[in-house]
């Protein structure tokens, strides 16, 4: 009968009873696996497991390449697909479809045969937003440095898989594996569930000397396909002895990890001379790292408890102490499985396993995996809004814009601006800076769906087209910068709804039409607005007057279209010209009145403005003073433009209670 300690057994329900509670595999289904054969145009299979690779087929942009292996533990594929800098700095995988859970991502990279390119690239590589990869320098000459491997969580059906360039060389990738394994596989403590990766960083068979998978191991598929690099010792400098055994192995390919019993049927165990084992990796320091250490009595000579007895120290503290295989899993020949989350400050992970009682120490196998917490992602709604952006304005490939714009922070979109919002626990958009890009788009108005925006600067390219009416639905927007561009149209007066604004450039496009009220008087508010050189821009100081410098005919027939009188034309003209006062008020009037509008009179200049709106819309004014103002009579017939009356008025007032000119009646 199997028995453990109460010690053991009362951490064990501890670390259970705070886990996220998840579902157990059925090891009766088969996982969700894909791989994929980068660079490759057909499906490949590969020995010795007959192993199938999918071709390369709508997940990514790069280019084509045959591969060099630089090590024999990589898979036999001969393409892969690599990412020049000139196709952007951030390049991804997408892979859709992928059933929600707990998977295993692994890459290999490889060299690209041409002798043209940089033999060896340094790149960094992420998962769903989450860096957790950097290839250094001299990574293509050690095997284990070759691939890449993380334990992640797909929360929506998807996952992103990217490449970000350094600048030296271009991301080269042979294989990409997406392996679902068991949704509490590794669950290392409270901390662990979907906001952590694992990233591993060292996994060890101890004695065998021959690099393995799973699969070649007979492994459980839910268990993924662990890569266990062989070691005969454990330092070069110890004295080391390595053991083996043919004896089946109990405890093994259980849920959640499934080992395979292959890992226990070999160890290394000390000597007399050095009855201790050591074993020492580097590491990043200040980080987390969950160690998992594997044990079997499988020596010949141990066959009872206390006969071998050690504690296990961790950068110098006692993880656990007074182990004893036998008495901790009931009888020889069964695996036993521990677990250490600790806190590394050095840069040194150092594990020793010191005997107490009996004879030396043992060890069948080791992983340690680095803890990252998992990054939060931009609102999904901004991403959407961003790509569609980057086709509108059609951005140059240089700047990628693949992946998420936010994360991984150590490497946004090219232009992008981000601020993490609390209230919504995601990374959000607040500013938006491509100026001098090259582009020759037009604006979307799918921008205003960036709710969050503070600032726009797409200042020095060559868009083309109107500036979107949604624009002025972004109301904490304070900067927006569109000059020396080829926009053309009128200024939207939903502009004028932006509270916040305070720096407008339009300046150096094609932009015609009066400046709406609303912006001509921001200024005055500590507001810096520029609308120079636009030749069709009129109204506000700076800028030509619009009234005199075009025929009453020719402005009226701007302003009408097909009979209908496009005040937003009209009423700046009146209040630019005249200054008239409770502007918005009347413009409302104004409106309402020319939806039917056929007819129109109105006055040239004056000093104060009051307008009778009649039901044909025979608009009069007056002016309290001496001075003669001509009045001007429009009629419009079947979307033309008529002069119809025109005169000088000695005594103003009568403009009011004069009838209709003849022609309207």
């Amino acid at each position: 009968m199997q028995r453990r300690s109460l010690g053991v057994l009362l951490l064990w329900l501890l670390a259970v009873s705070a886990s996220i509670v998840v579902l157990a595999a059925d090891p009766s289904k088969e996982p969700f696996t894909i791989r994929i054969s980068c660079g490759s145009f057909d499906d490949v299979r590969t020995a010795p497991t007959n192993t199938l690779w999918y071709r390369d087929f709508g997940y990514t942009g790069g280019r084509f390449a045959n591969a060099t292996r630089p090590s024999f533990i990589i898979p036999p594929l001969k393409t892969l697909r690599h990412f020049p800098l000139s196709d952007g700095a951030e390049n991804c995988y997408y892979i859709n479809n992928v059933p929600n859970g707990h998977y295993q991502v692994r890459l290999f990279f490889a060299l690209v045969a041409d002798p043209n390119l940089d033999s060896e690239p340094i790149f960094d590589v992420s998962v769903e937003g989450t860096l957790f990869s950097s290839l250094l320098l001299g990574w293509s000459s050690e095997d284990e440095k070759t691939f890449a491997e993380a334990l992640v969580f797909v929360q929506d059906s998807s996952l992103s898989i990217c490449f970000h360039s350094t600048g030296h060389g271009d991301p080269s990738i042979l294989s990409i594996e997406v392996l679902q394994i068991d949704d509490s596989a590794y669950k290392f403590g409270p901390l662990w569930g979907k906001g952590t990766v694992l990233r591993t960083a060292k996994r060890l068979t101890c004695a065998s000397g021959k690099p393995a998978f799973d699969e070649d191991l007979n492994g459980v598929h839910w268990g993924g396909d662990r890569f266990w690099l062989g070691v005969k010792t454990l330092s070069s400098s110890s004295d080391d002895q390595p053991i083996s055994t043919e004896n089946v192995i109990a405890e093994t390919l259980l849920a959640p990890n499934f080992y395979p019993q292959s890992i226990y049927q070999s160890a290394i165990v000390g000597t007399d001379r050095q009855p201790s084992l050591s074993f020492e990796m580097d590491v990043t320091p200040n980080r987390n790292y969950s160690v998992w250490l594997h044990f079997a009595e499988i020596e010949n000579g141990i066959t009872a408890e206390q006969e071998r007895v050690f504690d296990v120290l961790i950068n110098g503290d006692t993880a656990f102490k007074d182990i004893d295989i036998i008495r901790m899993t009931g009888e020889r020949f069964t695996a036993l499985v521990l677990n250490k989350t600790i806190v590394v400050t050095g840069t040194t992970l150092t594990v020793i396993l010191q005997p107490v009682k009996g004879t030396h120490a043992i060890i069948s196998a080791i992983e340690v995996f680095e803890i990252i917490t998992a990054e939060k992602k931009t609102l999904t709604q901004e991403v959407s809004a961003l790509r569609t952006v980057k086709g509108s304005l059609g951005l140059p490939l240089r700047l990628g814009w693949n992946g998420d714009p936010c994360v991984p922070q150590q490497h946004p979109w090219s232009g992008v601006e981000c601020q993490f919002d609390d209230t919504k626990d995601h990374w959000v958009i607040d500013g938006l800076g491509l100026d001098n890009q090259g582009l020759r788009g037009v604006i979307s108005g799918d921008i205003s769906k960036l709710q969050h925006l503070q600032s726009i600067n797409l200042s020095g390219n060559s868009i083309k087209g109107n500036i979107p009416l949604t624009l002025g639905t972004i109301s904490g927007l304070q900067v927006l910068d569109l000059s020396y561009n080829e926009l053309n149209g009128s200024i939207p007066d939903s502009l004028g709804q932006l509270a916040s604004l305070q720096i407008l450039n339009l300046n150096g496009n094609d932009l015609s039409g009066r400046v709406p009220a609303s912006l001509g008087g921001r200024p005055l508010h500590r507001a810096r607005f520029n609308f120079t050189d636009n030749a069709g821009l009129c109204g506000i100081p700076g800028l030509h007057e619009c009234g005199p410098h075009l025929s009453v005919a020719a402005k009226i027939g701007m302003a009408f279209g097909q009979g209908k009188l496009l005040m937003q034309n009209l009423g700046p003209i009146l209040h630019g010209t005249c200054k008239w006062p409770n502007i918005s008020v009347h413009m409302k009037a104004l409106e309402a009145a020319t939806m039917k509008a056929r007819h129109i009179c109105f006055l040239i200049s004056c000093q104060r403005w009051e307008f009778l709106i009649e039901r044909h819309t025979y608009l009069g004014a007056e002016a309290e003073d001496d001075v003669g103002v001509a009045a001007v009579g429009e009629w419009v017939a079947d979307g033309q433009v008529h002069a119809a009356h025109h005169a000088h008025l000695e005594q103003p007032k009568k403009a009011l209670h004069r009838s209709r000119p003849s022609s309207l009646n």
